[in-house]
């Protein structure tokens, strides 16, 4: 069973917010700022905060430019993983993770099948890596956003968390990279 050793140092990670929208200005985000006061309060920090559209092309530059800051660890995306045409989150996430992590989505929907029930089965959540980065694909309700960060990810980023975390294996993301 997983618990905190408190022994071990907390260590603050680096995120980023993208929300995909075609409706929502980032004064009108309320997943991101649910995501942004969650890591905030659990000691982390938001380094950036952008908003796009639903364009496939667009979330990948998008993507892509904040897996290159030096200053991001992780990156949080919310909206566009439904099954609507214009819900194209998922299919950008795909097209630049080098790893997939798969048993996000799997957790996600445990998660999910408690609070919303079958309903659960109309999110493509997912995970993966990126240039030494995480990268995560939420759905755009604040809910789903509250639940994906309270069930998995501010466990998976706090550095107390045993048996194992994702802050613990953060300098070996990128390994392949420097082998060359």
């Amino acid at each position: 069973m997983s618990k905190l050793d408190m022994k071990r140092e907390f260590v603050p990670v680096n995120f980023a917010i993208l929300t995909v929208s075609d409706t929502r200005s980032l004064s009108e985000d309320k997943s991101g700022d649910v995501l942004s006061e969650r890591i905030k309060g659990a000691g982390h920090f938001v380094n950036a905060r952008e908003i796009t559209t639903d364009d496939e092309a667009k979330i990948i530059i998008q993507l892509k430019t904040l897996v290159e800051r030096h200053d991001i660890d992780v990156i949080l995306s919310t909206g566009g993983t439904g099954l609507t045409g214009r819900d194209v989150t998922v299919e950008a996430h795909k097209k630049i993770y080098e790893k997939e992590i798969d048993a996000f989505g799997t957790l996600f929907t445990m998660i999910s099948i408690e609070k919303i029930g079958t309903s659960a089965i109309q999110s493509r959540a997912t995970a993966g890596v990126s240039g030494g980065k995480y990268l995560f694909a939420l759905p755009g309700s604040p809910g789903a956003c509250k639940d994906a960060w309270d069930g998995i990810i501010e466990k998976q980023f706090d550095y107390r968390h045993r048996p194992c975390n994702f802050v613990e294996i953060m300098p070996r993301l990128d390994e392949h990279m420097r082998r060359k």
